[in-house]
């Protein structure tokens, strides 16, 4: 009997190491794996990542001052000033509060592309039952919205199949009655269905930035099959696929009998543009659209001092004209060259204008080091410009360095270029002064 209970003991110990071991094996096994997830989600950071990918430490000179978030807002003239620091990535910290649902942590919503202004000059006849539908789509995104409210944690799984498709098809039956109401009294428009599909927002701050504006461009004009994808898929494909037999079959070829080297990346051997702030890449979207001369947007530096201490704060007063401050894709989140150039319904650009301050080691040549991130970054946008002149303060915390600086502000669209003119001869949105720092 004793020896019946020895053999049971050295029997269930034996089994207690082998379940130990395989535990053991298994733990070693998901911390190989957890570590080649994180490598591999490293290694995508240029090619694949988005804005709801894994946090990633920021890039110099990104982040706000003072351990402030990347968006900070000050009370000017009436109004909130929404400056994004550096290239409008979030800090680690900020990061993973967002995904962590902390207080700071943004609200997902639907981003729809814009139905309204796509139509076409509506029949008098068939106005109230468009005017119907178009209030239903409204109602359509709200109620999706709810939903992602109460369920937007679940997996993307859960939101295509419950909250995002099922929009789509309600979207698709409305935007037919639309077309249907129109067509009775006039021509039927074509492609309303194209603006059926939504996508989440990237977050709070950029509302439907990525789904709103470039959500009908999937499939269409600008970035064929680029929502959905990683950026890059379809993107040559999809904008410049039929360019150059379509758009330029007539004029000699499209390029006015001048000897074009290159139109599009069809022949480029670099890697596609991302969104993100890398080089060596080339950039298949298209420039946009492009304003009348008059309607081009103008910027002076109207308030600097001549002179301040190291670390001094200061303010520069900046006048803009004929930009409307409320486009901003943040660059550092995958916005960089990524949306098309867009005017509003005044043919006036719509974007942001950017402020830096960098220190000049000489007068008497061009800055060898144009890599190098700026001593102060911030970009502006409020909701504010019209065709007339106004004025925003940008508050500098102050400059570290004794030196000579150059304080520039340049206008961008959306997407950060520099507003394209209608003439080669025009002087671009863009002002710089020199501040002397002791």
């Amino acid at each position: 009997m004793r020896r019946s209970t020895r053999a049971r003991r050295s029997s269930g110990n034996a089994r207690s190491k082998r379940l130990l071991a395989v535990v053991g094996t298994l733990a070693v096994f998901g911390g190989i794996v957890a570590v080649t997830q994180i490598s591999s989600a490293q290694d995508r950071r240029t090619t694949v990542r988005t804005a709801s990918a894994s946090c990633v430490p920021a890039s110099p000179g990104a982040t706000a001052p003072a351990g402030q978030g990347s968006t900070t807002r000050t009370w000017q003239n009436g109004r909130w000033v929404r400056n994004h620091w550096g290239d409008g990535q979030m800090s680690s910290a900020e990061c993973q509060q967002t995904k962590g649902g902390g207080a700071g942590a943004a609200k997902p919503t639907v981003a729809c592309p814009d139905v309204r202004s796509k139509l076409p000059e509506v029949p008098d006849q068939a106005r109230a039952e468009v005017d119907r539908n178009l209030a239903l789509l409204d109602s359509q995104i709200a109620e999706a919205n709810r939903r992602l409210a109460a369920d937007g944690a679940r997996n993307g799984d859960f939101v295509n199949n419950a909250i995002l498709r099922p929009l789509a098809d309600k979207r698709t039956a409305t935007l037919n009655r639309i077309a249907t109401a129109i067509g009775r009294v006039a021509d039927r428009p074509q492609g309303l269905d194209q603006l059926a599909q939504c996508a989440l927002a990237d977050n709070a701050q950029n509302g439907g930035q990525t789904g709103g504006q470039n959500g009908g461009q999937t499939g269409g004009d600008n970035n064929g099959g680029q929502t959905g994808g990683d950026n890059n898929g379809g993107q040559t494909g999809g904008n410049n696929g039929g360019q150059t037999g379509g758009n330029n079959g007539g004029n000699n070829g499209g390029n006015n009998g001048l000897q074009v080297l290159a139109k599009d990346c069809s022949n480029s051997q670099l890697q596609a543009h991302d969104g993100f702030q890398n080089g060596n890449r080339c950039v298949s979207t298209a420039f946009g659209e492009v304003g009348a001369a008059a309607n081009n947007p103008s910027l002076l530096i109207t308030q600097f001092p001549n002179r301040v201490q190291r670390n001094q704060p200061f303010t520069l007063r900046v006048s803009t004209r004929n930009l409307i401050r409320d486009r901003f894709l943040a660059a550092g989140q995958g916005g960089y060259y990524l949306e098309s150039s867009l005017l509003n319904d005044q043919g006036l650009v719509r974007g942001h204008f950017h402020t830096a301050c960098r220190m000049l080691q000489t007068t008497q040549a061009a800055p060898s080091n144009p890599q190098d991130v700026p001593a102060f970054f911030v970009a502006t946008e409020d909701g504010g410009g019209s065709r007339q002149a106004d004025q925003v303060t940008i508050q500098v915390p102050g400059l570290p360095q004794s030196g000579l600086a150059q304080c520039a502000v340049w206008a961008g669209d959306g997407s950060h270029r520099i507003p394209m003119m209608e003439r080669a001869n025009q002087t671009p949105a863009f002002d710089a002064v020199r501040i002397r720092v002791n």
